[in-house]
């Protein structure tokens, strides 16, 4: 790789770490629904020299001279980011999706104040005010659950006596681990009946947003939109938060961000989000977004024909929870380490409601937005499915895992990871 030149000169230990990684991502599957690959631009974007300006403040607004450059980049960032989320508003300076979610509490809330949102072991998010965060100590937060884990649905019902009850500021849509779409209409519909602000965290699906596979929360009257620029929208890892129409909302979100939770802005990731939101805007985004899709229901297919057991009953979106516990008698720190030995690389999740430890849960979960990069189609991915299983019912046998691992390194092979999307 003519990339680490300079870097193979200067630093080996690091270099042959960089390039270990390379060799990774390049004979193996990447599962974890949270991660994906990078178009060379958007690599170059992010290691270029805008590496070295401060730019504190806003395009326009800085504190230190010699903006003209950084405020051309931003500027082109926010514009692409209202395009592709059909907002008026976007602060993409967030350094990550946790970040974001910190400066939009602070944007909108008092402490004290109550927060709505989903239970971390029903699929909510760590952010969304689970007691291990500090967060929580600030805010008060009532959690919502599925009503039936086998079709994943929310008790809507109860969700609206719930917010009459305890009069949250702030309702909460979003999730790391739930494989069905959300009712935003009825969600947004509530928090207005008790007048909170309506907040969808989108990390996870921002990509299928922007490509138009999956609903767009702000069609339905949600204020705010948090979300990484990573996963499936396939960019450089960062966060970003979106307002709908309010201008001071959009004014509280920006105070919030700079000054009020960071200094200076990494100018070189705003420049590789703006390229990876380019890429979002072209028609062969919005059909690999459906194909992320299709990939996941291949999937599904092959564990319900099993009698695997998925959380939510299969899924909707790009991510998949299984219960490897229940249906196979593994636990999902166990799955994780026997699959990552054959090149599949996925992580243990807890299911809703699980009896055994985060660190050692009942499940597993993994996505398509990765493989589907790569070009993986509904034929491969059925096969990963596949493989997976066969996997975990050899967990101890050398021979056959060995035989796993050279397909997959074939199939890796057949499908390298791409250099460019458009």
């Amino acid at each position: 790789m003519k990339d680490y030149l300079f870097l193979k000169k200067q630093d080996k230990d690091i270099y042959e770490a960089v390039m270990g990684e390379e060799k990774r991502e390049a004979e193996g599957l990447e599962l974890i629904p949270s991660e994906n690959y990078v178009s060379r631009a958007v690599r170059e974007a992010n290691g270029s020299v805008l590496t070295n300006k401060y730019s504190e403040g806003y395009p326009g607004k800085r504190y230190y001279g010699g903006q003209e450059f950084t405020d051309e980049v931003e500027n082109i960032a926010i514009e692409r980011a209202k395009k592709l989320f059909s907002c008026k508003f976007a602060n993409v300076q967030p350094l990550s999706g946790a970040p974001a979610n910190v400066a939009m509490y602070f944007a909108l809330l008092e402490p004290g104040d109550t927060v709505l949102g989903m239970d971390l072991s029903h699929g909510g998010h760590l952010t969304h005010g689970h007691p291990v965060t500090s967060i929580s100590k600030v805010f008060r937060f009532v959690r919502y659950k599925m009503k039936d884990t086998s079709t994943g649905e929310i008790d809507y019902d109860e969700l609206r006596k719930t917010a009459k009850k305890e009069k949250p500021k702030m309702m909460l849509a979003g999730f790391s681990a739930y494989s069905r779409e959300l009712d935003y209409k009825k969600i947004a519909s509530i928090a207005r009946e008790v007048g909170a602000y309506s907040v969808a965290d989108m990390a996870h699906i921002a990509g299928l947003i922007a490509g138009k596979a999956v609903k767009n929360p702000f069609d339905y009257g949600f204020d705010v939109i948090t979300t990484t620029t990573h996963k499936t929208l396939r960019g450089p890892r960062g966060g970003m938060i979106l307002t709908r129409a309010d201008k001071e909302i959009a004014k509280k979100i920006d105070k919030a961000v700079f000054p009020g939770l960071q200094g200076g802005p990494h100018m070189n990731n705003i420049a590789a989000k703006a390229v990876c939101f380019a890429e979002a805007l072209t028609p062969a985004f919005r059909k690999y977004a459906k194909q992320i899709l299709k990939n996941a229901k291949a999937m599904e297919g092959v564990f319900l024909k099993k009698g695997v057991r998925m959380l939510g009953g299969g899924t909707s979106n790009h991510l998949i929870l299984l219960d490897v516990y229940g249906s196979l008698g593994i636990t999902g720190a166990e799955a994780e380490t026997v699959l990552d030995e054959v090149g599949m690389t996925l992580n243990k999740n807890v299911i809703a409601d699980d009896t055994r430890s985060p660190m050692d849960p009942s499940g597993i979960r993994f996505g398509t937005p990765a493989i589907t990069t790569r070009g993986f189609k509904e034929s491969e991915c059925k096969r990963v499915a596949e493989l997976m299983l066969l996997t975990l019912e050899n967990k101890d046998n050398a021979k056959k895992k060995k035989e796993i691992h050279s397909e997959i390194k074939r199939m890796c092979k057949k499908f390298p990871v791409p250099d460019k999307f458009v």
